[in-house]
């Protein structure tokens, strides 16, 4: 297994209760936490980019994100993203080239119970270590092309267009 760049954008995964204010706040060390409790051993570095919920996400950030990626040296990318704009986020980059491009997250922030984001992380690592070059969402054990999924708000599920 080769280097994997993984990406933190912010959305529903890295969320958690605040006890005091009764909201939903991020949690800057969520990636950490959730690759030490699966006793990860693929050699990932994380790069924090922003923290934001998808919904507040603007072409500005969509640009960051780009950028960042292809500044960066390693070609498998991994990019945690809330799931409202994901696919838009995804489509957004889906020209860069010579680089395998997983975006993740999950429906449930990962510091409740019965969370689906530490098993979409898991599946998004191995999923960018064997893709071909090209931009994919992986969510709840599915693999798609950016440009070919949408989100269906009703089922609360990624689908295949």
């Amino acid at each position: 297994m080769s280097k994997i760049r993984l990406f933190s954008t912010g959305g529903t995964i890295a969320k958690m209760y605040d006890e005091l204010s009764g909201e939903l706040v991020f949690d800057k060390e969520h990636i950490e936490k959730m690759l030490l409790q699966g006793r990860c051993k693929a050699d990932i570095k994380i790069s924090p980019l922003m923290l934001k919920d998808s919904l507040d996400m603007n072409d500005n950030d969509r640009n960051t994100i780009s950028k960042e990626i292809k500044n960066c040296n390693e070609n498998k990318i991994i990019i945690t993203h809330g799931t409202d704009t994901m696919v838009q986020s995804a489509k957004s980059i889906s020209k860069i080239e010579n680089k395998t491009i997983v975006f993740t997250g999950a429906m449930i922030p990962y510091a409740f119970k019965n969370s689906d984001a530490l098993f979409n992380i898991a599946a998004a690592i191995s999923a960018v270590d064997t893709l071909k070059h090209g931009v994919y969402i992986c969510m709840n054990g599915r693999i798609f092309l950016a440009n070919s999924v949408v989100k269906d708000k009703k089922l609360g599920l990624f689908l295949e267009i």
